[in-house]
């Protein structure tokens, strides 16, 4: 089932897990933002999501807060709404695919045989980069995007994906839910990036008070302690920070080099 098919003035009795991107309205994919006008019930993560997201929502659509529910409070309410015959938008902060709990979402509206689709957003990495002026794959230097996390109350990382031994390819590494653990990651990460290696300290991306700082990898556990980040953090380490500037070229369009589409000069 696609969302494609259905009418401007309907949808489909299903559940629509959106990815509302890292905050700011105008980053809202268009399918995203056409689910949000028809739905009748929106379920959104109201501790993640700013709630100018929800500006151009039908006036009659039922909105809940799921900042302080459980997954086994809000999902009888999804499969209650669309076996009346509603349309429920799940609203996730970011893309619902990455960190997003979605999983366990999927699986047990499997079970129920709720329909449900998954539309993508954008990921704060992404808005990162953007908010950086720096692309995280500069030919010569760095093409690997890590995106990771460190292992926290709610969730571990399994023994192959710790991030000293990730940090050791020296990639651009993304580094989601670490503010409350900063020193920790600023040890693992030193252990193979030099100290000096540039770090973005992202803030609420996209949000109305949105921060972020550019310090060396040494410094990133003192920028977080000092300005009180405990959430909402994203940190980027990267070699590409540091070139931002640079004269570093890709061959993709460079007059000399050949391929299907076009003839080298």
């Amino acid at each position: 089932m696609t969302t494609d098919a259905i009418s401007p003035e309907s949808l489909e009795p299903a559940v629509y897990i959106v990815g509302a991107g890292p905050g700011d309205p105008e980053l809202l994919t268009v399918k995203a933002q056409n689910l949000l006008a028809r739905a009748d019930v929106i379920l959104f993560a109201d501790s993640l999501v700013p709630s100018q997201i929800l500006a151009g929502t039908r006036a009659d659509a039922e909105i809940i807060r799921t900042g302080h529910k459980t997954l086994e409070e809000m999902l009888p309410v999804m499969i209650s709404r669309v076996r009346e015959g509603r349309s429920v938008v799940r609203l996730h902060s970011g893309d619902p695919t990455l960190y997003g709990a979605v999983h366990e979402q999927m699986q047990a509206l499997s079970e129920a045989e709720i329909p449900f689709e998954v539309i993508p957003g954008i990921s704060a990495f992404q808005a990162a980069a953007a908010k950086l002026k720096v692309e995280l794959t500069v030919p010569e230097l760095v093409q690997t995007i890590i995106l990771t996390r460190i292992s926290g109350a709610a969730s571990s990382v399994p023994p192959a994906e710790e991030l000293a031994s990730l940090a050791a390819h020296r990639a651009s590494l993304c580094l989601y839910l670490a503010a409350r653990h900063a020193q920790k990651a600023q040890d693992k990460l030193t252990a193979h990036y030099p100290a000096d290696t540039p770090v973005a300290v992202c803030y609420r991306l996209g949000w109305p008070d949105e921060q972020m700082w550019v310090v060396p990898l040494q410094e990133m556990a003192a920028v977080t302690q000092g300005e009180k980040l405990i959430r909402t953090t994203l940190y980027v380490i990267s070699p590409a920070l540091a070139a931002r500037g640079g004269k570093t070229r890709s061959r993709l369009y460079h007059p000399e080099h050949e391929h299907l589409f076009r003839r080298s000069r």
